[in-house]
């Protein structure tokens, strides 16, 4: 009976071992899926951490690149600003030569028109003008047309009833225009 006993005693703390073991290897897997959930878990928070960083680097990005673009376009806006008021100072210097040359030519005589100096002098005057409208200066033509105060400089006021009111009744000094912009006011008579 001892040995039956001890027997029976072995079997049952082998049993107890055995699920004993059982038990720590169970533990031991759950502890191990935990871990491996969580590391999952923190792959996860990890990928989605570097794709909001990547969507916030790429909005910086290209909120940096319209900028940029933004700058570049206004620069050189300003650059041709630059050089249309520059040129505007250089040819409005100009248009008293033009007036000039235009004066010179309505003062000679019938008799002197054929002679060379005179055409020399309108083939100058043709080239000036030529280069003008080359460069952008167009006149302006005001005559008959409705007084408007941006291209129109009024220095006297007439009553004509042939004329409508607030018309140009005569063009008393050529206005020229440079691209979309005045260079020089025409000088004009405004009837009624």
């Amino acid at each position: 009976m001892k040995e039956q006993e001890k027997k029976f005693q072995e079997n049952e703390e082998k049993e107890v071992e055995k699920s004993t073991e059982d038990i720590k290897e169970e533990k031991t897997k759950k502890e191990d899926s935990k871990k491996e959930d969580s590391k999952k878990e923190t792959k996860k928070d990890q990928i989605e951490e570097l794709k909001a960083e990547v969507a916030q680097w790429k909005d910086k990005y290209q909120r940096l690149m319209a900028e940029f673009e933004n700058a570049r376009k206004r620069t050189a806006k300003e650059a041709v600003q630059r050089y249309d008021m520059g040129a505007m100072g250089v040819l409005e210097k100009l248009l008293p030569v033009i007036d000039n040359f235009e004066r010179g030519l309505d003062a000679v005589s019938e008799e002197e028109k054929d002679s060379a100096f005179v055409q020399g002098i309108q083939q100058i005057y043709k080239q000036l003008v030529a280069v003008m409208e080359d460069l952008g200066v167009t006149p302006m033509d005001a005559t008959g047309k409705e007084f408007d105060a941006n291209l129109h400089n009024a220095v006297m006021h007439v009553e004509d009833e042939e004329l409508g009111e607030n018309v140009v009744a005569e063009e008393m000094q050529k206005g020229y225009m440079y691209k979309e912009n005045v260079l020089r006011h025409s000088m004009v008579k405004v009837a009624n």
